[in-house]
């Protein structure tokens, strides 16, 4: 087959034809020749193109491959001797599994965009170039630019030479394995972004890509630049639906974000979605849980608010007496009333617990004890013991003004009357 859906000269009677007539007529043949043992229809699965919808069929070419052992053991070795750190650590096995066993790197692929592969064919003519299939030749150098490739075909084949670069680009995990050093203005190797930034420190990403993305970035890192991208590798989990299930338009279960943001809010979505599962766990979203964290950050709203009422007419100065007070320590801590010491004792307990978990990059469970504190001890109870004292005040100083406004009301009319104290 031809790559225009026709058949070549190897098809006999049906070279020329296209696919789909030569399917036709090769059944009209094996009608009329008695071939035809019985005609009965079937349903099949056929694969067809993502972006303009026709039918794709199996064609063996030549393809470009990398070989991907020498690669590999680098990688392997900084993951075994710590230099990298994969979390959750049972999915070392899985990493170290596909690097153990792995093949050599099919990276050609027939697009229009993409990095083209750095290849070059060698002709002897622009007569033999134009004669070529695609241009292509035995004869090839692999080089960075295009007057590299040309020094080294004429060091090796002298001068003349027609040079063609191989239409096919790289399969796009292979530019993606190239990003933490090729956004940094790599292979310049003194390039200011590129000493300052890489290597970096975190990668988070999803496990079901750990090989096709996570690796093949570990890989190039030290295969190009000497030094691995990341030292450690945080895997979360995938989006499921509440019963488990891997969203997909056929099963009509996807959850459209845009729809629960709408309905619930970002804050709501985003909490869920940082303490729903733990690292490397698939999340099954319940909406139930969304509408739960909109009513958490409801109650942070609210006490904001009071928060807020409660400074109302507060000048420059005395914010900023209040932005520098400093609880650290428990000597300043004097003269202050009882809840204000038990709930400062318990917000630095939360801020050791989430340090914690934030260094151990548990993030669940930070958000958890985040969420416990927030609704649990300072909303639900050191709030309200607030506003008991803040009402009791307000309510003295009410009363104060009124017995003052009274007696200085009976006051004068003494003075009025002329009556005075003895």
């Amino acid at each position: 087959m031809n790559k225009d859906g026709s058949l070549n000269e190897a098809a006999g009677a049906y070279a020329g034809l296209d696919r789909f007539d030569a399917r036709q007529r090769l059944w009209q043949d094996m009608e009329a020749a008695g071939l035809v043992i019985k005609k009965e229809s079937y349903s099949t699965r056929v694969p067809r193109s993502q972006r303009g919808g026709e039918v794709v069929e199996p064609l063996v070419s030549e393809q470009w491959f990398v070989r991907m052992a020498p690669l590999a053991e680098p990688a392997l070795a900084a993951v075994a001797d710590g230099s990298i750190k994969i979390m959750p650590e049972r999915f070392e096995k899985i990493y170290n599994m596909w690097l153990e066993n792995i093949k050599d790197w099919c990276v050609s692929r027939q697009l229009w965009w993409g990095h083209r592969i750095p290849v070059w064919y060698v002709h002897s003519s622009q007569a033999d170039a134009d004669a070529a299939e695609e241009g292509r030749s035995d004869r090839y150098v692999v080089a960075r630019s295009a007057a590299e490739a040309a020094d080294k075909a004429a060091a090796q084949w002298g001068p003349g030479l027609v040079l063609m670069q191989e239409p096919d680009v790289l399969d796009t995990w292979f530019s993606s394995g190239l990003w933490p050093f090729s956004t940094l203005g790599w292979p310049n190797t003194t390039a200011a972004d590129l000493k300052q930034f890489y290597p970096t420190q975190v990668l988070e990403t999803g496990h079901d890509i750990l090989f096709f993305w996570v690796a093949r970035m570990i890989m190039m890192g030290i295969g190009l630049t000497g030094q691995a991208p990341f030292h450690t590798v945080y895997l979360h989990g995938l989006v499921r639906d509440d019963k488990g299930r891997k969203m997909s338009k056929s099963l009509g279960n996807v959850v459209d974000p845009l729809d629960v943001l709408a309905q619930y809010g970002t804050d709501a979505l985003r909490f869920t979605m940082a303490t729903g599962t733990t690292a490397g766990q698939d999340l099954n979203l319940s909406l139930d849980r969304v509408n739960s964290n909109r009513n958490f950050t409801n109650k942070l709203w609210n006490a904001g608010k009071f928060i807020l009422f409660q400074l109302e007419g507060v000048s420059d100065e005395e914010w900023q007496q209040l932005s520098a007070a400093d609880f650290s320590s428990s000597d300043s801590w004097q003269g202050l009333s009882l809840s204000d010491k038990w709930v400062l004792s318990s917000l630095h307990q939360l801020v050791d617990q989430v340090t914690s978990c934030q260094e151990r990059f548990d993030f669940n469970e930070a958000g958890q004890a985040l969420y416990s504190w927030a609704w649990g001890e300072f909303a639900d109870w050191y709030v309200e013991a607030s506003k008991a004292r803040m009402y009791s005040v307000n309510s003295s100083s009410v009363s104060s003004a009124e017995d003052t406004a009274g007696g200085g009301a009976a006051s004068s009319d003494c003075q009025a009357a002329g009556i005075t104290r003895g």
